[in-house]
């Protein structure tokens, strides 16, 4: 989890490294408020960003000033020891708690759906882009509908389909196979910097891939045929085909 929100960060910011920019003073919103919410929270004050919600099953908080380091150590013993319910944060903190609510509806530079599947879809993207979101990368399992997808596309955001902004997971699997078989062991530093490193060639290789085949910007496409070039090459290479 801890490495599926970093990954979702390094993403967002190696999208915005296509248009000169970075998370750096964005006010980003993030869904959830499990594991993969409160890494991707962590990552993003780490990189000089604002987080301004998190949610759980019952509503969302909506806090302007920040989710700072202090109050993220409020919520992960909120949710990871008591259990608690998110409510009792806008208690604490004096802000906005929105019950049956998603976080879609606020003001943002860029989301974070970090929560479940389908949990953001077409009237969310027409609130989000209405209301400035501009960079949308997906912590969770498929959060965006087919048809919130098509709408983040259409409107030129930059949007990081889970295929490849939520890899963080999977990727810090592999560096963990590589210590053991190598009887390594990296520190915290080394793995979030080798995670880094594996997010911006992800990056790279699906922007890349979008652009020549005519599609330049599109990372859903350009996911799905870097994704289908590597596995077809690797066919070939073994000689299954």
């Amino acid at each position: 989890p801890e490495a599926a929100g970093y990954g979702a960060v390094y993403f967002a910011e190696e999208m915005l490294k296509t248009r000169k920019d970075s998370v750096r003073g964005k006010v980003c919103t993030v869904s959830g408020s499990g594991n993969v919410a409160q890494f991707t929270t962590e990552k993003l004050n780490q990189l000089g960003a604002k987080v301004v919600t998190l949610s759980d099953s019952e509503g969302t908080i909506h806090d302007p000033k920040g989710i700072d380091p202090d109050k993220l150590a409020f919520i992960m013993d909120l949710k990871n020891v008591r259990r608690g319910r998110i409510k009792e944060y806008a208690e604490r903190y004096d802000c906005l708690y929105m019950p049956g609510q998603r976080p879609w509806s606020v003001p943002c530079d860029a989301a974070f759906p970090c929560a479940t599947q389908n949990e953001l879809d077409g009237n969310d993207a027409d609130m989000l882009l209405k209301n400035g979101c501009f960079v949308i990368s997906e912590g969770a399992n498929m959060p965006s509908t087919p048809e919130a997808v098509e709408k983040f596309l259409k409107a030129e955001a930059l949007y990081g389909p889970g295929k490849a902004a939520n890899a963080g997971g999977v990727a810090t699997s592999g560096l963990e196979m590589s210590q053991n078989y190598m009887a390594l062991s990296w520190t915290r530093e080394e793995v979030d910097a080798k995670l880094h490193g594996i997010m911006q060639s992800i990056n790279e290789t699906a922007f890349k891939a979008a652009k020549d085949y005519g599609f330049a910007g599109n990372y859903v496409i350009g996911a799905n045929i870097a994704g289908f070039r590597k596995v077809a090459n690797a066919m070939l290479d073994q000689g299954v085909v």
